[in-house]
């Protein structure tokens, strides 16, 4: 198998439409601001020095706050812990979000520079219940800009359900241990401690 370099493949692909270079943006603007304030879930990608990762990120409201127009803060909501991504950003602040609202075929990108804090201040900000985020990543935006919703069109993405029949967390957990960990339990209990836990 031969792999190309970037000259082939810059020759097989061409050069792209007006519209794929005249959307990007270095901040906020109002089409944009108005995109990413109505999405509610966007997924986070990161690159460290073991590798990269992507992580789902969603709240009951804007999956992010606007600071300024050029700055985005992203609150870490309870998840599993494992703070891939946190390690990532503290060591390499390169970082994507893909912002998404169900029912478009159309996806917002933007690439940046992140920097994670505890800031008392601004944890507060996104407070709910009670509750508070132990860490909010301070995004610094470099470019913004529409993706086409060819591959969401394609996939049929908020027309379908194939869901049914899938592994359970808790059938991937007992696979990973060899049948040693309770998947039945796990998935019994979770939408009970998912809600204790939510925030």
């Amino acid at each position: 198998m031969k792999f190309l370099t970037t000259e082939t493949l810059e020759a097989l692909y061409g050069d792209p439409g007006e519209a794929a270079l005249v959307k990007v943006a270095d901040r906020l603007t109002p089409t944009y601001r108005a995109w990413i304030m109505t999405s509610r879930f966007c997924v986070l990608t990161t690159v460290g020095p073991e590798g990269t990762d992507a992580t789902p990120r969603g709240d009951d409201g804007p999956a992010v706050l606007e600071l300024d127009p050029k700055t985005l803060a992203l609150p870490d909501w309870r998840g599993n812990m494992r703070i891939d991504s946190l390690r990532n950003i503290v060591r390499d602040g390169r970082v994507s979000l893909m912002f998404m609202v169900p029912g478009s075929n159309n996806v917002v990108r933007v690439n940046g520079e992140g920097r994670v804090t505890a800031d008392a201040d601004l944890c507060a900000r996104f407070e709910k219940g009670g509750a508070q985020p132990r860490t909010v990543t301070v995004i610094r935006i470099h470019e913004v800009y529409s993706q086409c919703a060819r591959a969401v069109m394609r996939a049929g993405l908020w027309s379908r359900d194939d869901s049914a029949g899938l592994p359970s967390v808790g059938d991937m957990l007992r696979e990973m241990t060899s049948g040693d960990f309770d998947g039945e339990s796990y998935d019994q209990d979770w939408a009970i401690r998912a809600a204790k836990t939510m925030w």
